[in-house]
């Protein structure tokens, strides 16, 4: 392990035009250097990809199959919803920089001599970021902008961002294509909307292919059940292996285009290296919705039970139904769901009865 100290003064400031001086907006007020820690776990030689946000759920399944692929990878995780464990298996294959989004120095030593970014790095929850906007704003926007200057002034060739179905709001219109105007019901949707903007003004105006993947409700192992703001699915696996009853706000007729994690992980690859793709904005999905009524019957037969769920009152704001239209990513990216909604569900409980 290599620590490496920045001090802000001593920085290589960006060569984006004009609009800053000296580092600094104009007119802004200057402060004293502040001393950086960046630990970094380094290998040789220079890695292809750089996927922050590398230990949590999406991002560690795209690291492992990188490195599946005999890619060299490098991650960028401050480990505030990433967790190690997902780490464990390929750690002595990567490079690891423990540090944070919002913080210039431990991106510009990211990105240097890579030729892609999977960013991943995000606080990646609705009700989270109607609790805390601030932070949800300062990680997603902020960071994201961060990660687009220092990548167009290392000269990186392409940055795939993660964006997020939320962007569409609870419009009724179905299957939700690109071309629909967006309508962010939260500031996570908000933020991942402003990322994109951003994305795609990068690639207008600098040296810089951006492609940016508007992903529908992905799942698979790994992902996290403790955390309070944990998605449907694994609350609903970690219940019924354990013969619990699954909660269901309303009356469960309501529909997701559920996509198991290895469909996004190809999504991601493919959307690294296609040719003439840069600024585009696609959706990511299987491009077919099941119920949650339909979640517990086919885990129910997985699992050889007969488990009903219980029903809450319908939560306010969540989206009646929602699918995506995938027609695009197939035309630009060569895109096909590999995975099937039921092989998908077949792995994720195999993966958690093994966890628990």
């Amino acid at each position: 392990m290599s620590i490496s100290f920045f001090a802000d003064s001593e920085r290589k400031r960006p060569r984006l035009p004009e609009r800053l001086e000296g580092g600094r907006p104009q007119g802004a007020m200057s402060s004293a250097p502040r001393i950086v820690i960046v630990l970094c776990h380094q290998r040789d030689p220079m890695p292809d990809y750089l996927v922050t946000g590398g230990a949590g759920f999406i991002g560690s399944n795209v690291v492992t199959e990188l490195i599946h692929r005999g890619h060299r990878v490098r991650v960028l995780d401050n480990f505030s919803t990433g967790r190690r464990e997902n780490l464990a298996q390929v750690r002595d294959q990567i490079d690891l920089i423990e540090g944070d989004l919002r913080n210039p120095a431990a991106v510009q030593q990211a990105v240097q001599g890579v030729r892609y970014i999977l960013h991943l790095g995000a606080l990646p929850s609705v009700p989270q970021s109607m609790e805390d906007p601030l932070s949800t704003n300062a990680v997603n926007v902020t960071g994201t902008l961060n990660l687009l200057q220092a990548a167009e002034e290392a000269g990186v060739e392409r940055l795939v961002f993660s964006s997020s179905c939320a962007v569409y709001g609870d419009s009724p219109v179905l299957p939700k294509t690109e071309s629909m105007i967006p309508a962010p019901k939260s500031p996570y949707a908000a933020s991942k909307l402003a990322g994109e903007h951003y994305c795609q003004t990068f690639s207008e105006a600098f040296d810089l292919e951006t492609v940016s993947l508007r992903y529908f409700n992905v799942f698979g192992p790994r992902q996290n059940p403790a955390s309070q703001y944990a998605a449907v699915i694994p609350n609903f696996v970690t219940a019924m292996v354990r013969g619990e009853r699954p909660t269901i706000f309303g009356d469960g007729k309501q529909s997701r285009d559920f996509v198991y994690v290895a469909n996004v992980v190809e999504a991601n690859i493919l959307a690294a290296e296609a040719p003439a793709v840069a600024g585009r904005v696609l959706n990511i999905a299987a491009g077919r919705r099941y119920t949650l009524l339909d979640l517990v019957n086919l885990l129910n037969d997985l699992l050889g039970t007969n488990i009903t769920p219980v029903h809450g009152p319908p939560r306010a704001g969540d989206v009646r139904h929602s699918v995506a239209d995938i027609t695009a990513a197939r035309e630009a990216l060569g895109y096909e769901p590999q995975v099937s909604f039921r092989e998908g569900l077949k792995r994720t409980v195999a993966w958690y009865r093994d966890q628990l």
